[in-house]
């Protein structure tokens, strides 16, 4: 185990290079099945690498820390580790909410939201899916193109002088839709994280999100105090 590590922070094996074959492994280090299988097991529980059912054992690329003690922009976060964020609007509707959607955002059944789908990347390589519901009530006359051309609270702050002053998220496990594999160059049923959004300026609801997180890109840190 200690070696394929070695091995994969040296570069000897690069992202996404295929592993030797359990067999192989059972040959080059001179060990039995069931403790390359061990191994294997742990280095991938440690993120280092990734199973394609049927193909074999791959090396996982290089995953993005994300820090959940502060309120945070992805693409400030992605500024600092010094990639270059990008923001494609796949697509711009103006809806009207259902009950499930209302009780939600605090809104009466057919209040109006714009409902915005985005692909987030950094350096070229999508990373999330996002569709958010933003209040029609609150930016009245937000545009496609505000979006495209600015990060989104920075339109927030700048054209209805509102920011977010806090923000609730919540985290659980997903598998990639046929849809969203499409955009974040993956495959069907791989795993991912689902993030439901709430922002808040003040006590009132701005700011709707569910994103999806490559699984294979993104591990997020809580510090306990």
């Amino acid at each position: 185990m200690e070696d394929l590590i070695k091995k994969i922070k040296n570069q000897a094996y690069r992202e996404n290079d295929k592993l030797p074959s359990e067999r192989e492994l059972c040959e080059i280090y001179d060990m039995s099945r069931i403790t390359v299988r061990q191994a294997l097991q742990e280095l991938e529980r440690e993120g280092f690498i990734y199973k394609l059912h049927g193909k074999g054992t791959f090396v996982a690329p290089k995953s993005y820390n994300q820090n959940l003690v502060k309120l945070y922009s992805f693409t400030e976060e992605m500024k600092e580790i010094g990639k270059k964020p990008t923001t494609n609007v796949v697509s711009f509707n103006e809806i009207a909410v259902d009950e499930r959607l209302a009780d939600k955002m605090n809104l009466e059944p057919l209040d109006e939201v714009f409902q915005v789908v985005r692909l987030r990347l950094a350096d070229h390589e999508p990373l999330m899916y996002e569709t958010s519901y933003l209040p029609k009530k609150l930016f009245p006359h937000l545009t496609k193109s505000d979006l495209e051309q600015k990060p989104m609270y920075d339109v927030f702050y700048e054209e209805y002088q509102v920011n977010v002053t806090k923000a609730v998220e919540r985290f659980s496990a997903t598998m990639i839709r046929k849809e969203e594999a499409a955009h974040l160059q993956m495959l069907p049923e791989q795993p991912a994280m689902l993030i439901k959004r709430y922002a808040y300026h003040d006590k009132n609801l701005i700011e709707y999100t569910i994103s999806v997180a490559r699984g294979d890109k993104f591990d997020y840190t809580v510090e306990l105090t």
